[in-house]
């Protein structure tokens, strides 16, 4: 009885040792596969200044908006989407209808100024990679936007006219309309206007009424926005703190609830042109009433590298629809109308 009593302690004591050692074996490896993995690396200045081109140029506010709506990349895709299948509202028809809408304030804000929203749209690629930059480096963008605004008025294409007025506060510079209740939307080359030539950002498509192909500003029609102010979304609600380095809305710095785009790096969300899904955004911010007027501090154009986009998989200009990713040369003579359609 005993003999067998030492042999099953014997057993019981030599299974232990031997689990131990296995513990021991696997524990390295658990270790390091839980370690993190390397934060993918931000946009240099050169990058996130040739982001930022194409509407650097534009009014301060409507900065803003295009800067928070481009962290919700599906809505952009079927806001764009149901503006063209309800082309025939205008004015107070339009605003309402899109009151309703259970999009982000800032994309109900783009609704105003349909050549934007599209031109968004069909550069889906380029709008993904600024929403991406802005929701990982809102302090980076804001500094390449003026970083270019000084490029564009050492080149003189950047001046107080009839459609806007052009400012500096602490070598700050800002852009307003010059009719506070009508807003024009410039028409240029981004990759033309700064003076010496950018790299245009891959598959790059020129949409006809907000791109031209001359050197300087074009202004077609101004937008009235007597129609959408009376909205929690309307253009007085927005603006930009140039000092806090963010985009404004309703006199706090907008949040994007968006879940497109992870800080720290991109979330690799399904989304697609042909199968719009909202899992992968939260919709609305904030809304309430009060005007704004953000005025406040300040920072180039090359080949971009590989970027960690949520639509990575898309051709570099999100064409999905059929529409050509033709460059500039296809549009020498441009369209001369910054408003687009109404």
């Amino acid at each position: 009885m005993k003999l067998s009593k030492q042999a099953l302690t014997l057993l019981l004591c030599s299974l232990l040792v031997q689990f131990t050692a296995q513990a021991d074996s696997y524990g390295p490896m658990s270790q390091s596969n839980e370690q993190s993995p390397t934060p993918p690396a931000q946009e240099s200045p050169q990058e996130l200044q040739q982001l930022v081109a194409p509407i650097a140029l534009y009014p301060d506010a409507l900065v803003a908006q295009i800067l928070a709506a481009s962290t919700y990349p599906t809505q952009i895709v079927e806001a764009d989407r149901w503006m063209q299948s309800h082309s025939g509202l205008k004015g107070d028809k339009l605003a309402k209808e899109v009151d309703k809408q259970p999009w982000d304030p800032s994309i109900k804000a783009l609704a105003q100024f349909p050549s934007v929203l599209e031109n968004m749209d069909k550069n889906l690629s380029w709008t993904s990679s600024l929403g991406d930059a802005y929701a990982n480096d809102p302090q980076g963008v804001t500094d390449a936007v003026q970083t270019m605004r000084q490029q564009a008025r050492k080149a003189g294409n950047l001046n107080s006219n009839e459609q806007e007025n052009v400012t500096t506060q602490d070598k700050t510079i800002i852009i307003e309309p010059a009719n506070p209740d009508v807003v024009y939307v410039p028409a240029y080359d981004p990759w033309l206007v700064y003076g010496g030539p950018i790299v245009a950002f891959p598959g790059w498509y020129p949409v006809p009424g907000i791109f031209w192909g001359g050197v300087g500003l074009s202004f077609g029609i101004g937008f009235g926005i007597g129609y959408f102010g009376g909205f929690g979304w309307g253009w007085g609600h927005w603006g930009y703190d140039w000092h806090g380095r963010r985009a404004m809305y309703d006199h706090h710095a907008f949040v994007s609830h968006s879940r497109t785009f992870a800080r720290g790096g991109s979330n690799h969300a399904n989304v697609g042109r042909g199968n719009v899904s909202h899992g992968n955004e939260s919709h609305g911010s904030r809304s309430g009433g009060g005007a704004s007027g953000f005025h406040g501090s300040s920072a180039p154009h090359s080949q971009p590298g590989t970027r960690s986009s949520a639509f990575s998989g898309f051709d570099h200009g999100g064409n999905a629809r059929g529409f050509s990713s033709r460059g500039r040369s296809s549009f020498g003579g441009g369209s001369h109308g910054g408003g687009g359609r109404r």
